[in-house]
Protein backbone atom coordinates (compact mmCIF):
# COMPACT_ATOMS: atom_id res chain seq x y z
CA UNK A 1 0.00 0.00 0.00
CA UNK A 2 1.45 3.19 -0.86
CA UNK A 3 2.46 5.90 1.53
CA UNK A 4 -0.86 8.03 1.97
CA UNK A 5 0.77 11.45 0.98
CA UNK A 6 -0.40 13.13 -2.25
CA UNK A 7 0.05 16.38 -4.17
CA UNK A 8 -3.37 17.38 -5.73
CA UNK A 9 -3.18 19.71 -8.68
CA UNK A 10 -6.25 21.56 -10.05
CA UNK A 11 -5.67 23.05 -13.57
CA UNK A 12 -9.01 24.78 -13.22
CA UNK A 13 -8.00 26.49 -10.26
CA UNK A 14 -5.41 28.10 -12.89
CA UNK A 15 -7.29 28.78 -15.49
CA UNK A 16 -9.47 30.44 -13.02
CA UNK A 17 -6.25 32.59 -11.89
CA UNK A 18 -5.20 33.07 -15.40
CA UNK A 19 -8.81 34.89 -15.55
CA UNK A 20 -8.41 37.13 -12.91
CA UNK A 21 -5.14 38.15 -13.87
CA UNK A 22 -6.84 39.05 -17.58
CA UNK A 23 -9.67 41.05 -15.77
CA UNK A 24 -6.86 43.33 -13.68
CA UNK A 25 -4.86 43.94 -16.50
CA UNK A 26 -7.12 43.75 -19.41
CA UNK A 27 -5.04 45.67 -21.79
CA UNK A 28 -1.83 43.75 -21.09
CA UNK A 29 -0.61 40.60 -22.64
CA UNK A 30 -0.16 37.67 -19.75
CA UNK A 31 3.54 36.43 -19.59
CA UNK A 32 2.83 33.68 -17.02
CA UNK A 33 5.29 33.27 -15.18
CA UNK A 34 6.30 28.84 -14.91
CA UNK A 35 9.59 28.83 -13.67
CA UNK A 36 10.93 25.95 -10.90
CA UNK A 37 8.37 23.44 -12.75
CA UNK A 38 5.53 26.02 -12.68
CA UNK A 39 6.26 26.49 -8.73
CA UNK A 40 6.18 22.85 -8.20
CA UNK A 41 3.44 22.06 -10.00
CA UNK A 42 4.77 20.48 -13.01
CA UNK A 43 5.94 22.61 -16.02
CA UNK A 44 3.71 20.68 -18.98
CA UNK A 45 0.80 20.36 -16.84
CA UNK A 46 1.07 24.28 -15.85
CA UNK A 47 1.80 24.98 -19.38
CA UNK A 48 -1.51 23.06 -20.31
CA UNK A 49 -3.71 24.40 -18.08
CA UNK A 50 -2.21 27.90 -18.68
CA UNK A 51 -2.55 27.85 -22.78
CA UNK A 52 -4.53 31.16 -23.02
CA UNK A 53 -1.97 33.03 -21.84
CA UNK A 54 0.14 34.96 -24.33
CA UNK A 55 3.38 33.78 -22.93
CA UNK A 56 5.82 31.75 -20.85
CA UNK A 57 8.38 33.04 -18.47
CA UNK A 58 10.68 30.53 -17.20
CA UNK A 59 14.84 30.00 -16.20
CA UNK A 60 15.89 26.94 -18.02
CA UNK A 61 16.37 26.81 -21.58
CA UNK A 62 16.15 22.91 -21.45
CA UNK A 63 12.37 23.65 -19.85
CA UNK A 64 11.84 26.11 -22.93
CA UNK A 65 12.71 23.74 -25.44
CA UNK A 66 10.32 20.76 -24.03
CA UNK A 67 7.79 23.52 -24.26
CA UNK A 68 8.12 23.84 -27.77
CA UNK A 69 8.73 20.22 -28.45
CA UNK A 70 5.16 20.15 -26.62
CA UNK A 71 3.55 22.59 -29.35
CA UNK A 72 3.30 25.43 -27.68
CA UNK A 73 3.55 28.35 -29.92
CA UNK A 74 3.80 31.41 -27.50
CA UNK A 75 6.35 33.61 -26.43
CA UNK A 76 8.55 32.11 -24.44
CA UNK A 77 10.86 34.27 -22.21
CA UNK A 78 14.19 33.05 -20.69
CA UNK A 79 14.50 35.39 -17.44
CA UNK A 80 17.64 34.98 -17.02
CA UNK A 81 18.93 35.33 -20.48
CA UNK A 82 21.54 33.14 -22.22
CA UNK A 83 24.47 31.66 -20.68
CA UNK A 84 26.56 30.60 -23.73
CA UNK A 85 26.61 30.57 -27.27
CA UNK A 86 25.33 26.75 -27.41
CA UNK A 87 22.20 29.09 -25.57
CA UNK A 88 22.04 31.32 -28.75
CA UNK A 89 21.94 28.77 -30.98
CA UNK A 90 18.89 26.82 -29.07
CA UNK A 91 17.17 30.40 -28.95
CA UNK A 92 17.27 31.18 -32.18
CA UNK A 93 16.49 27.46 -33.72
CA UNK A 94 13.30 27.46 -31.20
CA UNK A 95 12.40 30.73 -31.62
CA UNK A 96 12.78 31.79 -27.86
CA UNK A 97 12.66 35.21 -26.24
CA UNK A 98 15.69 36.05 -24.03
CA UNK A 99 16.52 38.74 -21.26
CA UNK A 100 19.46 40.79 -21.62
CA UNK A 101 20.39 42.34 -18.10
CA UNK A 102 24.64 42.32 -17.80
CA UNK A 103 27.19 43.52 -20.81
CA UNK A 104 28.86 40.43 -21.07
CA UNK A 105 25.36 38.38 -22.74
CA UNK A 106 25.50 42.12 -25.18
CA UNK A 107 29.31 40.41 -25.92
CA UNK A 108 27.13 36.82 -26.55
CA UNK A 109 25.03 38.59 -29.34
CA UNK A 110 28.51 40.31 -30.41
CA UNK A 111 29.68 37.03 -31.19
CA UNK A 112 26.92 35.17 -32.49
CA UNK A 113 27.06 33.55 -35.93
CA UNK A 114 23.82 32.78 -37.19
CA UNK A 115 21.90 34.27 -39.33
CA UNK A 116 18.35 34.76 -37.46
CA UNK A 117 17.48 37.64 -35.77
CA UNK A 118 16.59 37.26 -31.97
CA UNK A 119 13.72 39.28 -29.42
CA UNK A 120 15.44 40.42 -26.87
CA UNK A 121 14.15 42.40 -23.61
CA UNK A 122 16.49 44.96 -21.79
CA UNK A 123 16.30 44.22 -18.32
CA UNK A 124 16.60 47.87 -15.97
CA UNK A 125 17.74 47.80 -12.50
CA UNK A 126 15.26 50.54 -11.27
CA UNK A 127 16.66 49.66 -7.27
CA UNK A 128 16.41 46.05 -7.07
CA UNK A 129 19.80 45.42 -7.44
CA UNK A 130 19.58 42.36 -8.77
CA UNK A 131 19.82 41.77 -12.23
CA UNK A 132 19.85 44.40 -15.02
CA UNK A 133 21.66 47.78 -16.31
CA UNK A 134 20.98 51.00 -14.46
CA UNK A 135 19.20 53.70 -16.33
CA UNK A 136 22.52 55.35 -17.27
CA UNK A 137 24.14 51.79 -18.54
CA UNK A 138 20.75 51.12 -20.04
CA UNK A 139 20.87 54.00 -22.34
CA UNK A 140 24.44 52.48 -23.60
CA UNK A 141 22.82 48.86 -23.91
CA UNK A 142 19.72 50.27 -25.70
CA UNK A 143 22.10 52.26 -28.43
CA UNK A 144 23.98 48.66 -29.21
CA UNK A 145 20.75 46.44 -29.17
CA UNK A 146 18.40 49.02 -31.54
CA UNK A 147 21.78 48.64 -33.89
CA UNK A 148 22.48 45.48 -33.59
CA UNK A 149 21.96 42.67 -36.45
CA UNK A 150 21.17 39.88 -34.43
CA UNK A 151 18.52 41.95 -32.31
CA UNK A 152 15.10 41.95 -33.84
CA UNK A 153 12.94 43.57 -31.64
CA UNK A 154 13.67 44.90 -28.19
CA UNK A 155 11.21 44.78 -25.11
CA UNK A 156 11.76 46.45 -21.37
CA UNK A 157 11.38 45.60 -19.02
CA UNK A 158 11.78 45.75 -14.93
CA UNK A 159 10.99 44.19 -11.55
CA UNK A 160 10.10 45.82 -8.33
CA UNK A 161 11.44 45.01 -5.22
CA UNK A 162 8.42 46.21 -2.95
CA UNK A 163 5.51 45.94 -5.21
CA UNK A 164 3.48 43.82 -1.77
CA UNK A 165 4.88 46.71 0.43
CA UNK A 166 3.30 49.67 2.01
CA UNK A 167 6.84 51.10 0.50
CA UNK A 168 4.75 50.08 -3.04
CA UNK A 169 6.47 51.33 -6.48
CA UNK A 170 6.65 54.93 -7.26
CA UNK A 171 10.15 55.26 -7.25
CA UNK A 172 11.57 52.87 -9.56
CA UNK A 173 8.53 53.20 -11.71
CA UNK A 174 9.22 57.39 -12.23
CA UNK A 175 12.74 56.16 -12.77
CA UNK A 176 12.31 53.27 -15.31
CA UNK A 177 9.33 55.66 -16.76
CA UNK A 178 11.96 58.42 -17.33
CA UNK A 179 14.35 55.81 -19.07
CA UNK A 180 12.13 54.50 -21.37
CA UNK A 181 10.30 57.56 -22.42
CA UNK A 182 12.57 58.25 -25.65
CA UNK A 183 11.44 54.61 -26.86
CA UNK A 184 8.81 53.26 -28.85
CA UNK A 185 9.23 49.56 -27.59
CA UNK A 186 6.86 47.34 -25.56
CA UNK A 187 7.42 47.36 -21.78
CA UNK A 188 6.88 44.73 -18.98
CA UNK A 189 7.22 45.92 -15.21
CA UNK A 190 4.03 44.08 -13.31
CA UNK A 191 4.53 40.83 -11.35
CA UNK A 192 1.71 39.73 -9.32
CA UNK A 193 1.59 41.97 -7.25
CA UNK A 194 2.04 45.09 -8.88
CA UNK A 195 -0.46 43.75 -12.02
CA UNK A 196 -3.44 43.67 -8.88
CA UNK A 197 -2.62 46.64 -7.55
CA UNK A 198 -0.87 49.08 -9.82
CA UNK A 199 -2.89 49.72 -13.10
CA UNK A 200 -0.36 52.33 -14.10
CA UNK A 201 2.45 49.43 -14.17
CA UNK A 202 0.16 47.15 -16.64
CA UNK A 203 2.54 48.25 -19.82
CA UNK A 204 2.27 45.83 -23.03
CA UNK A 205 3.14 42.35 -21.23
CA UNK A 206 2.41 41.93 -17.31
CA UNK A 207 4.21 38.83 -15.40
CA UNK A 208 2.03 36.80 -13.12
CA UNK A 209 3.40 34.05 -10.93
CA UNK A 210 2.65 33.65 -7.52
CA UNK A 211 -1.25 35.00 -7.77
CA UNK A 212 -1.82 32.10 -10.79
CA UNK A 213 -0.98 29.47 -8.56
CA UNK A 214 -3.26 30.70 -5.96
CA UNK A 215 -1.82 32.23 -3.47
CA UNK A 216 -1.98 35.87 -2.34
CA UNK A 217 1.21 38.15 -2.54
CA UNK A 218 -0.23 40.59 0.27
CA UNK A 219 0.54 39.89 3.78
CA UNK A 220 -3.02 41.59 4.28
CA UNK A 221 -5.20 40.12 1.76
CA UNK A 222 -6.02 36.73 1.07
CA UNK A 223 -5.96 34.63 -2.33
CA UNK A 224 -9.99 34.16 -1.75
CA UNK A 225 -10.31 38.28 -1.64
CA UNK A 226 -8.46 38.81 -4.52
CA UNK A 227 -10.64 35.73 -6.56
CA UNK A 228 -7.94 33.29 -6.13
CA UNK A 229 -8.43 29.25 -5.76
CA UNK A 230 -5.67 27.37 -4.80
CA UNK A 231 -3.83 25.04 -7.72
CA UNK A 232 -2.51 22.81 -5.13
CA UNK A 233 -3.61 21.01 -2.32
CA UNK A 234 -1.27 18.92 -0.59
CA UNK A 235 -2.97 16.00 2.05
CA UNK A 236 -1.84 12.89 3.90
CA UNK A 237 -3.18 10.99 6.52
CA UNK A 238 -2.96 10.35 10.50
CA UNK A 239 -0.42 7.00 10.79
CA UNK A 240 -0.57 6.43 14.30
CA UNK A 241 -2.05 8.14 17.34
CA UNK A 242 -0.42 8.95 20.73
CA UNK A 243 -1.50 9.80 23.89
CA UNK A 244 0.37 12.06 26.17
CA UNK A 245 0.13 12.42 29.70
CA UNK A 246 0.88 16.16 31.49
CA UNK A 247 4.37 16.37 31.36
CA UNK A 248 5.08 14.27 28.07
CA UNK A 249 7.60 15.42 25.67
CA UNK A 250 7.48 15.22 21.51
CA UNK A 251 9.69 14.85 19.13
CA UNK A 252 13.30 15.70 18.35
CA UNK A 253 14.62 18.21 20.53
CA UNK A 254 11.63 17.66 22.96
CA UNK A 255 10.21 20.91 21.76
CA UNK A 256 6.70 20.69 22.72
CA UNK A 257 5.72 19.53 26.76
CA UNK A 258 2.21 18.56 27.50
CA UNK A 259 0.62 20.68 30.11
CA UNK A 260 -2.12 18.23 30.14
CA UNK A 261 -3.44 15.14 28.93
CA UNK A 262 -3.37 15.03 25.24
CA UNK A 263 -3.93 13.05 21.88
CA UNK A 264 -1.86 13.91 19.20
CA UNK A 265 -1.74 12.19 15.23
CA UNK A 266 1.18 11.28 13.64
CA UNK A 267 1.06 12.32 9.78
CA UNK A 268 2.75 10.77 7.09
CA UNK A 269 4.46 14.43 5.97
CA UNK A 270 7.68 15.31 6.52
CA UNK A 271 10.24 17.83 5.74
CA UNK A 272 12.13 15.21 2.72
CA UNK A 273 8.49 15.75 1.43
CA UNK A 274 8.98 19.57 1.12
CA UNK A 275 7.26 20.57 4.31
CA UNK A 276 9.37 23.20 6.17
CA UNK A 277 11.21 21.70 9.15
CA UNK A 278 11.61 24.90 10.59
CA UNK A 279 7.64 25.09 11.06
CA UNK A 280 6.62 25.57 14.75
CA UNK A 281 4.29 24.60 17.04
CA UNK A 282 1.16 26.46 16.46
CA UNK A 283 1.34 25.78 12.25
CA UNK A 284 -1.90 25.12 11.02
CA UNK A 285 -3.21 21.98 9.77
CA UNK A 286 -6.86 20.37 8.90
CA UNK A 287 -7.84 17.17 9.90
CA UNK A 288 -11.09 15.71 8.73
CA UNK A 289 -11.64 19.34 7.87
CA UNK A 290 -11.16 20.71 10.85
CA UNK A 291 -8.34 23.16 11.85
CA UNK A 292 -5.66 22.44 14.65
CA UNK A 293 -1.82 22.84 14.95
CA UNK A 294 0.95 21.10 14.73
CA UNK A 295 3.12 20.47 17.65
CA UNK A 296 6.67 19.68 17.90
CA UNK A 297 9.91 19.77 15.43
CA UNK A 298 9.03 18.35 12.08
CA UNK A 299 10.61 15.02 11.37
CA UNK A 300 11.95 14.22 7.94
CA UNK A 301 9.01 11.75 7.11
CA UNK A 302 6.71 12.67 9.78
CA UNK A 303 4.91 15.45 11.86
CA UNK A 304 2.79 15.80 14.80
CA UNK A 305 -0.76 16.99 14.92
CA UNK A 306 -2.94 18.04 17.81
CA UNK A 307 -5.97 15.94 18.37
CA UNK A 308 -7.40 17.21 21.82
CA UNK A 309 -9.68 18.91 20.07
CA UNK A 310 -10.77 16.52 17.43
CA UNK A 311 -12.44 13.09 19.65
CA UNK A 312 -13.75 11.39 15.88
CA UNK A 313 -10.23 11.93 14.64
CA UNK A 314 -7.56 8.89 14.71
CA UNK A 315 -5.51 6.97 12.03
CA UNK A 316 -7.01 7.28 8.53
CA UNK A 317 -7.70 10.82 9.09
CA UNK A 318 -7.14 12.69 6.54
CA UNK A 319 -4.84 15.96 6.74
CA UNK A 320 -4.77 18.81 4.51
CA UNK A 321 -1.09 20.45 5.02
CA UNK A 322 -2.03 23.84 2.97
CA UNK A 323 -4.26 24.62 0.06
CA UNK A 324 -8.26 23.72 -0.03
CA UNK A 325 -9.29 24.89 2.88
CA UNK A 326 -5.83 25.87 4.16
CA UNK A 327 -4.28 28.93 2.23
CA UNK A 328 -0.51 27.94 1.45
CA UNK A 329 0.61 31.73 2.69
CA UNK A 330 -1.05 31.08 6.30
CA UNK A 331 0.99 28.08 6.52
CA UNK A 332 4.23 30.21 5.14
CA UNK A 333 3.20 32.67 7.78
CA UNK A 334 3.02 30.42 10.31
CA UNK A 335 6.97 28.94 9.24
CA UNK A 336 8.02 32.57 8.60
CA UNK A 337 8.77 32.10 5.08
CA UNK A 338 6.62 32.59 1.98
CA UNK A 339 4.30 30.57 -0.11
CA UNK A 340 6.94 30.54 -2.79
CA UNK A 341 9.33 28.03 -1.27
CA UNK A 342 6.63 25.83 0.36
CA UNK A 343 5.05 25.21 -3.49
CA UNK A 344 8.53 24.62 -4.94
CA UNK A 345 10.17 22.70 -2.27
CA UNK A 346 7.56 20.15 -2.85
CA UNK A 347 9.42 16.91 -3.13
CA UNK A 348 9.94 14.48 -6.10
CA UNK A 349 8.64 11.67 -4.26
CA UNK A 350 5.00 12.81 -3.20
CA UNK A 351 2.95 11.94 -5.59
CA UNK A 352 0.90 14.56 -8.03
CA UNK A 353 -2.92 13.49 -8.83
CA UNK A 354 -4.52 15.94 -11.11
Amino acid sequence: MPRPIQAHINPNALESNLRVARRAAPSARIMAVIKAEGYGHGLTRVAEALSAADGFALLDIQDAVRLRENGFRQTILLLEGAFNAEDLALVAGHDLACVIHSAWQIALLDAYPGKSSLDVWLKVNSGMNRLGFTPQQAAQAMEQLCRHRAVRSITLMTHFANADEARGIAEPLALFNDFAAPYRVARSLANSAALLRYPETHGDWVRPGLMLYGASPFAEVSAQQLGLQPAMTLRSRIIAVQELRAGDEVGYGALFRAEHPMRIGIVACGYADGYPRHAPSGTPVLVDGQRTQTLGRVSMDMLYADLSRLPQAGVGSSVTLWGEGLPVEEVARAAETVSYELMCALAARVPVVV
